[in-house]
């Protein structure tokens, strides 16, 4: 039961990638740059060292993230006013329409995936997931502090 679990939830993940990469190739953003511009409109204003963190991305290649982004015209770099050797980012007016076209297509993908639950499956399958994140996000603590 444990193993066909794991996989389960390998496999649903892996096709929510596969079908949310399909449809937003086709408006020209791959997953990793979805993720930065989520990131950022979460947090716009960041420095390029606490998105890294975020995304959990080496600097370097965040920074090249960035480089696209920015060259594309979807985010811009702004002086951190309180140190002169940190720039911090910030979406364009351009990326907005972009931000709302990739949600509608997270929306849909999740609207597939979830056809045939009700409201309660649903609530339950997302408590369970979050409990088995902070289980494991706790444990990664506790090795951590304990290693």
């Amino acid at each position: 039961m444990k193993d066909a679990t794991a996989f389960l939830i390998s496999d649903v993940s892996r096709l929510l990638r596969r079908r949310f990469d399909e449809r937003a190739r086709a408006i020209g953003v791959t997953r990793p740059q979805w993720r930065a511009l989520t990131a950022l409109s979460r947090h716009e204003g960041i420095n390029q060292g606490g998105l890294a963190d975020l995304l959990e991305v080496e600097p370097i290649t965040l920074c090249r993230m960035v480089d696209r982004l920015e060259e594309a015209g979807h985010v811009e770099r702004r002086r951190d006013p309180g140190d002169r050797r940190a720039w911090r980012i910030y979406l364009t007016d351009r990326s907005r329409p972009l931000l709302d076209q990739l949600k509608a297509i997270g929306d849909d993908v999740f609207a597939v995936a979830f056809a045939g639950f009700d409201t309660a499956e649903r609530t339950a399958l997302a408590a369970a997931l979050g409990q088995m994140r902070d289980n494991l996000s706790y444990a990664d603590k506790d090795q951590t502090a304990h290693g």
